[in-house]
């Protein structure tokens, strides 16, 4: 893959994460503050936690850093997996959301 086709695939995944955090305040209670910049999106929780979201261009991979860690998600077919434990993007983050929200938070692809 060269560096502009990941940058379009990273650029899509970032739009859809922003795009499903919107969503998810719309349809519930969470309170979820989303804020892009560049290639970084940040959510922010009511307690003040964030998690980041980060394109990383040269291992052509996609960061997390939630409160739980640290994560890299390389494309793997037509989904995102996580490096070490094989977990796709959007489930893994509805997992460090929920934690951090204190409340279920669903994030689905579009």
């Amino acid at each position: 893959m060269t560096e502009s086709e990941f940058l379009a695939l990273a650029e899509a995944v970032l739009t859809q994460v922003e795009a499903a955090v919107e969503a998810v305040v719309d349809d519930s209670d969470v309170d979820i503050d989303c804020e892009r910049t560049g290639n970084v999106l940040t959510l922010e929780f009511d307690d003040g936690s964030k998690i980041i979201v980060n394109v990383q261009t040269p291992m052509s991979e996609i960061w997390i850093a939630a409160r739980s860690g640290g994560f890299h998600f390389r494309l793997k077919g037509d989904k995102w997996r996580d490096t070490r434990d094989d977990s796709e993007l959007f489930e893994a983050l509805s997992r460090f959301a929920s934690q951090q929200a204190g409340e279920t938070v669903t994030l689905e692809s579009a």
